[in-house]
């Protein structure tokens, strides 16, 4: 009862997050396609970059649902195997890296609005979203690895990227190990320092309105809420799981979260743009200065002219 009832739940969340999160995410992308066609700021490049890793991920959690139906055996072909892994995980990851790569870059806009200016090009954006995908494509192709390896890969295996033998744990628990500290925990804890800056700085600006301030502090927090409930607990297992040697039981239900995510970006987006848009009435610097208050402006980003989805 209790493994159905487990796989059950599995399910649900898989469904429900697919059913959600596709269409937000497809609705995210196509308004942002018109920023990114006009004049786009660095963190449309980045949110972009977050939407097309959310529908990446959502568009092989069929294969997911398939190997919960089926009772977490994988009857698919070997190869579906591994590159559903590698996306599958690759993508929490970016997802965190992106994160981080919003807060530095709207702390700088808040906090340096002048050097904010100077580094305006996309192709700084651009360059730091491929180095993003870069690290966590090369962290994860640890799934592949341990399916094609010879001193690691298992013959006549009838679950994926599961059930671990020993050696194949000597190799896979220290690097998630390092995943915790690279990929989780120092994402986090800039994440944490940018936003409660921004928080700090707007707080200390008396021409930005009372609505805006408390505006920006939901923002801020319900990123950070984010990636405490849907990153950190994936990533806490893998810790847990270098203490006691074994993969924890409970790290599935914690993916769950990760899932779930998707359906959570979708939000921030649209906060991060039509509820934070600047109004050309707004001015801290006039004439050939920096126009349309700083830190309201870059804060929000007024990424999207047009309301839909998240992460931010």
């Amino acid at each position: 009862w209790i493994q159905c009832h487990f796989l059950s739940v599995i399910l649900s969340v898989y469904i429900l997050s697919f059913v959600i999160g596709l269409p937000a995410n497809l609705l995210a992308l196509y308004a942002f396609s018109f920023k990114i066609y006009s004049k786009p700021l660095p963190t449309d490049i980045l949110l972009l970059n977050l939407i097309v890793s959310d529908l990446l991920f959502l568009i092989i959690l069929p294969l997911k649902m398939h190997e919960a139906a089926s009772n977490m055996q994988w009857t698919l072909p070997e190869f579906l195997c591994s590159i559903t892994s590698f996306i599958f995980f690759s993508t929490i990851y970016t997802s965190s890296l992106l994160l981080m790569a919003v807060s530095v870059v709207r702390y700088i806009a808040v906090a340096y609005p002048v050097t904010y200016h100077k580094l305006h090009k996309p192709v700084y954006a651009i360059t730091c979203s491929a180095i993003i995908w870069l690290i966590s494509g090369a962290h994860c192709s640890i799934t592949i690895i341990t399916q094609y390896h010879p001193s690691l890969s298992r013959e006549n295996s009838t679950v994926c990227y599961e059930n671990f033998t020993d050696t194949q744990l000597e190799v896979i628990l220290p690097l998630r190990l390092e995943f915790f500290f690279v990929l989780s925990l120092i994402p986090l804890l800039i994440c944490v320092y940018c936003y409660l800056n921004c928080i700090f700085i707007l707080y200390s600006r008396p021409r930005i309105s009372q609505a805006q301030k408390q505006k920006a502090i939901g923002m801020a927090l319900g990123t950070l809420a984010v990636f405490l409930i849907c990153v950190l607990p994936y990533n806490m297992s893998h810790l847990v799981g270098y203490i006691q040697g074994e993969s924890p039981k409970w790290r599935y239900y914690t993916l769950l979260l990760s899932t779930f995510n998707t359906c959570l970006d979708p939000i921030i987006f649209y906060f991060s743009s039509s509820a934070f848009r600047c109004t050309s009435k707004k001015y801290i610097f006039r004439k050939n200065e920096l126009r349309c208050n700083v830190q309201s402006k870059h804060f929000y980003e007024c990424d999207v002219r047009h309301p839909s989805r998240t992460h931010g």
